[in-house]
């Protein structure tokens, strides 16, 4: 089983619902397509994916998606600022090398930006580590110490602070319990998953648009 097909997504539906009718939509590891598929019949959304892997490069195409065979980790230099309305990047941000770089670019590209990505923050992850004394593994991080593709894991009170501590600005979180919303004060110890919307370099309210 390819990379892709391990990645663990976040339900689909969550992000379509994020992403208004006609927009432009770079899906950053975009796997076999499924997401863009699905915003193209739901939203009629001008999509565009990004994967390194040939065999989901194929897929993509067979599902009639325009996509390009490319490494996230180079950063998005062929693409101009401001080109897309959204810039996608979902359970990918953990797998990346260099991540502070890729989101500036994301930012720089996108006018608006959704990330998700696993929390390492949650009761969860944290009781097993203390209980067990091993990295854990769990539906939302489904891997051994020795077979991750994760190498920069954060929290959600991670994140925020990459936010705050770089002017960037945060226009919605949603956190998820186990592919559901929830809403709590302590959502750091509850969510398994988080999405965070941020607000490009040429987003809506920018003094730039």
């Amino acid at each position: 089983m390819s990379l892709s097909e391990r990645r663990q997504h976040i339900d689909y539906d969550i992000i379509v619902s994020l992403i208004k009718a006609g927009s432009t939509v770079l899906d950053l590891g975009c796997g076999n397509g499924e997401l863009l598929h699905r915003l193209r019949e739901i939203k009629a959304v001008h999509g565009r994916g990004v994967d390194i892997e040939e065999s989901m490069i194929v897929r993509c195409l067979a599902r009639g998606i325009t996509v390009f065979q490319g490494n996230l980790n180079e950063g998005l230099r062929d693409h101009s600022s401001g080109s897309y309305d959204y810039v996608v990047l979902n359970q990918t941000l953990q797998q990346i090398y260099r991540p502070i770089e890729l989101l500036a670019e994301m930012l720089r590209v996108g006018k608006q930006v959704i990330v998700s990505f696993p929390n390492f923050g949650s009761l969860a992850v944290r009781l097993s580590l203390l209980l067990r004394g091993r990295m854990p593994a769990s539906r939302d991080l489904p891997y051994e110490w020795h077979d991750t593709p994760n190498i920069h894991l954060c929290t959600r009170s991670d994140f925020l602070d990459y936010c705050r501590i770089n002017g960037v600005v945060v226009t919605s979180i949603i956190d998820i319990k186990h592919g559901r919303r929830i809403r709590s004060v302590v959502a750091n110890l509850r969510c398994t998953q988080v999405i965070f919307v941020l607000r490009g370099a040429c987003g809506p309210s920018s003094p730039q648009a």
